[in-house]
């Protein structure tokens, strides 16, 4: 009885711990005074609705061009077969590692109107004027998304094609159907939950940027939030705003799963299925080569280009870089990194492990609160954060724990494990789902504790999987830029905060410095993904 207690009390702080945020912007709503009336008063008469839709705008566009892009690379190499088809099943993955205000620094760089090709063009031919259509825009804005997040769509989209889909077809072609009618009655319906997942979560992290609407100057709702807090000075204004973000997220994290299980209902019915039982369609010379540029392009766009106009400032003058403080900024950016990555895997592991033990309501609703944080901006995290915290310095203003919170890494890290646990428990599940059950039985029964069986026998299972999960945390921490920017301690900047810095003072050369690394650091977890389809799919 006393260990069950002291597991339910466990979870019951885990549970409050990851979910005060959002709880504290829900209690913003009984928190009304004459000043924070006004203030949205004077929003909802002046700039929200310009904040909604320009919002609206930017999601159509993205949920549009990520579903094209993502849709047709996954059925160009999972309905085809081609010369370079094993390339790109892997290369199309390469944009997740360019962080999308990463990308929008790139192209601004190269393509505003005083950056290179502009300018070049004046020159060589004499012309006038602006040349290119301002990238600083909703069009911009919605490329640079487009070209960052369509690896959401192929991933899912790819994933449920190659289970079933190349069979299903075959059927259909020894039935008689055409290509265009098997396309169309067959791969079209498989691919619609994972196409709607994908567009799901694109769209959240679309809601949950602040650096490429900031960097183009674009006025979307998160944007409205930080005003609200950080010019008009009301916390409790920028919590109420936040509210209705966080339903806008839930509301799509909502219809994410269900597309997910719907997915899993369609490709899990008539046993087992894939490639192995019938092969891609073959090509022929006039087919493939539209196939290759189908593929080709969005990683150009979305990768190899953002790279190269990077790596264009650092070669011209590498004086000019900040290399002595660049070491102190990757020193915080690791470190930061590397403490949540440990603590997030700790909590995964607490979580996952209590799980699997009493599966019971708690320990399901608790699990189900730790996943909802990734889905949750970090500008929303920030705000439910720091507003609890103002209410108890009014209580009890000599208890000093705004300043502990804002003035050391604690709060920093407490709102990265908010928004990354879900990252971590997601892989240590899924280690978990290849240990069987018999495996704690038979420890039991050997007179094994809880702590012996998750020591002794889970953990060495679990390496891998834990492993995996402090490398996706670390990458996911060393890229977020919201919660960085506020509640990050003085004079402990990181590459993330560096790179948004210079790129908005337009010292666009030096923060290619800082972004670079930021795409280095991402790779790793794309290495990781492509390693695990290739030995899932071969």
């Amino acid at each position: 009885m006393p260990l069950r207690r002291l597991h339910a009390a466990l979870f019951l702080l885990i549970a409050a711990f990851l979910c005060l945020p959002a709880v504290a912007l829900l209690l913003s709503w009984l928190q009304w005074d004459g000043e924070t009336l006004a203030i949205l008063r004077g929003m909802a008469a002046t700039v929200l609705p310009d904040y909604v839709w320009t919002t609206v705008q930017l999601s159509l566009w993205v949920g549009l061009g990520v579903a094209l892009m993502g849709a047709a690379t996954a059925a160009a190499v999972s309905l085809f077969d081609f010369p370079g088809r094993r390339f790109f099943e892997w290369a199309l993955l390469l944009p997740l590692a360019m962080p999308a205000y990463v990308v929008a620094y790139a192209y601004t760089d190269f393509l505003q109107f005083s950056g290179p090709l502009q300018t070049g063009l004046r020159a060589q031919f004499g012309w006038e004027g602006r040349l290119l259509p301002e990238i600083r825009s909703i069009g911009g804005a919605a490329w640079v998304f487009t070209v960052s997040l369509y690896p959401y769509v192929y991933l899912l989209t790819r994933t449920a094609l190659s289970e079933r889909a190349a069979q299903l077809m075959e059927a259909a072609r020894l039935l008689g159907a055409p290509l265009s009618r098997r396309i169309r009655e067959v791969a079209l319906p498989m691919s619609r939950p994972a196409l709607a997942a994908g567009v799901a979560l694109a769209l959240m992290e679309t809601l949950a940027d602040y650096g490429v609407s900031s960097y183009f100057g674009i006025q979307t709702f998160t944007t409205g939030i930080y005003k609200a807090w950080l010019s008009m000075d009301n916390r409790v204004a920028a919590s109420q705003l936040a509210t209705g973000l966080l339903v806008v997220v839930v509301i799509l994290l909502h219809l994410e799963q269900r597309a997910q299980r719907k997915m899993r209902f369609a490709t899990g019915r008539g046993g087992r299925g894939g490639t192995a039982d019938a092969q891609p369609v073959r090509l022929s010379r006039r087919g493939w080569p539209v196939a290759w540029v189908l593929c080709a392009l969005p990683i150009l766009f979305g990768f190899v280009l953002p790279v190269a106009f990077m790596v264009r400032p650092l070669a011209a003058d590498w004086s000019v870089l900040p290399w002595d403080r660049f070491v102190d900024w990757s020193f915080n950016s690791v470190r930061l990194a590397a403490l949540t990555a440990v603590l997030a895997v700790a909590v995964a592991l607490v979580l996952a492990f209590g799980q699997r033990r009493s599966p019971d309501r708690l320990t399901r609703a608790v699990v189900g609160l730790a996943g909802l944080g990734y889905a949750v901006p970090g500008a929303v995290i920030v705000v439910g954060l720091l507003l609890p915290v103002g209410w108890l310095q009014q209580v009890a203003p000599q208890s000093g724990v705004g300043l502990l919170l804002t003035a050391t890494s604690l709060g920093l890290v407490w709102a990265y494990l908010v928004r990354f646990c879900a990252v971590a428990l997601q892989s240590v599940q899924s280690g978990y789902a290849r240990i069987p059950v018999s495996l704690d039985d038979s420890a039991r029964m050997l007179g094994s504790g809880a702590a012996a069986v998750l020591g002794r026998v889970h953990v060495p299972l679990l390496r891998r999987s834990l492993v995996a999960a402090a490398l996706l945390v670390f990458v996911d921490v060393m890229k977020e830029l919201p919660a960085t920017m506020v509640l990050r301690p003085f004079n402990s900047d990181t590459l993330a905060v560096v790179a948004f810095q210079l790129a908005r003072d337009e010292r666009l050369g030096e923060a290619a410095l800082p972004s670079l690394a930021l795409v280095l650091v991402g790779l790793i977890p794309v290495i990781l993904l492509s390693r695990t389809l290739r030995s899932a799919t071969h």
